[in-house]
């Protein structure tokens, strides 16, 4: 399969954004306690610490599974100008290069609000993964670069009053 480089899939919002995150983090953690502090200065505090800590370990799980999302996946021409190849690009800056034909399967979800759309990827022998939403080409695009992958493309499941499904 002799190809020439072309985008597969291309996110939105390929940045991290951990500097507001952190921001937002500290001024809600810190609302919290100060409210705790004013509203029940003669009780424990405690609840307020709990909720601030349960905040803190949501937004860590939530940054460590969003950096391993996928924010690109392109295909490129191999070092001796034969086969291509898959590479992948992952929000927290981690590219890695796979053999098209170990696709198995790519669906893209596309949302019936707004002009986006949602991947699911699964390599074989590797866990699902999942990307940013982004605008995808044509799902022919997808047959054409991964051969041996089962390509859908579908629209979202859900939707909005007044707006048709």
């Amino acid at each position: 399969m002799a190809v020439d480089e072309g985008l597969l899939w291309d996110a939105e919002d390929k940045d991290m954004l951990t500097v507001p995150r952190l921001r937002r983090m500290a001024v809600t953690a810190g609302g919290v306690v100060l409210l705790g502090l004013v509203l029940w200065a003669n009780s424990h505090a405690r609840w307020a610490i709990c909720t601030v800590a349960a905040y803190v370990v949501v937004e860590i799980a939530y940054w460590v599974w969003d950096r391993r999302r996928l924010v690109e996946a392109r295909i490129v021409v191999g070092e001796d100008g034969g086969d291509g190849r898959l590479r992948l690009r992952h929000a927290g800056g981690r590219s890695t290069e796979h053999d098209p034909h170990q696709v198995t399967r790519v669906l893209v979800i596309h949302d019936n609000v707004v002009d986006s759309a949602k991947l699911r990827l699964r390599l074989r022998g590797k866990r699902l993964l999942f990307a940013r939403p982004g605008h995808s080409p044509a799902p022919a695009t997808w047959r054409n670069a991964c051969p041996s992958a089962k390509v859908d493309d579908r629209g979202a499941h859900w939707g909005m009053p007044g707006v048709p499904d």
